[in-house]
């Protein structure tokens, strides 16, 4: 009797240390997934906030350079006189150049934090305000259609931004 006796206690206590064990290893295997979802979350998080920062800005930057150009148009409905015309344009073309190289920033940071898609329309959008500050100086310059040319260069530099900021609004609901 005393054989089998220390034969249970043998059997329950080895069953309880593999017991044990398999509560370990399981409780360590769940502490790593808890711990390895919660890294995805605070990346994906991470990317997320630095690309919704990156097209804030890149949106922002274009609306004031989309400012400046709404400005030329003022121009020609609101002066008559063609000297005092071509001075407001030429002094709007100088801030236009200072707008530019904070567009140029935003549209390079967009490149970089991507994906692809964002990327491709803040390249398109920084042709398209070099389209239109090309046209701007054929402008100053006084060429023939110049003004009308300016205009569809500012109209697409519109529809541009407008197809960015749906490609960042796509882009970030799928971080």
């Amino acid at each position: 009797m005393t054989d089998s006796t220390v034969w249970v206690a043998v059997f329950t206590g080895a069953t309880a240390v593999l017991a044990s064990w398999v509560t370990t290893q399981g409780n360590a295997r769940a502490a790593r997934v808890q711990a390895e979802a919660s890294a995805r979350v605070q990346h994906r998080d991470r990317i997320r906030e630095t690309r919704r920062g990156a097209y804030l800005d890149l949106m922002e930057q274009a609306h004031l350079t989309g400012q400046l150009y709404w400005r030329v148009g003022d121009a020609y409905a609101q002066l008559d006189d063609p000297d005092d015309r071509l001075t407001c344009v030429q002094e709007l073309r100088d801030e236009l150049r200072g707008a530019f190289d904070p567009l140029m920033r935003a549209v390079r940071v967009v490149v970089l934090e991507g994906p692809v898609p964002a990327a491709e329309a803040a390249t398109a959008l920084q042709q398209a305000a070099a389209q239109a500050n090309r046209a701007l100086w054929h402008v100053t310059r006084g060429d023939p259609g110049a003004h009308q040319r300016f205009d569809g260069a500012h109209e697409v530099f519109r529809h541009t931004l407008e197809r960015f900021t749906g490609t960042a609004r796509d882009a970030m609901n799928t971080v």
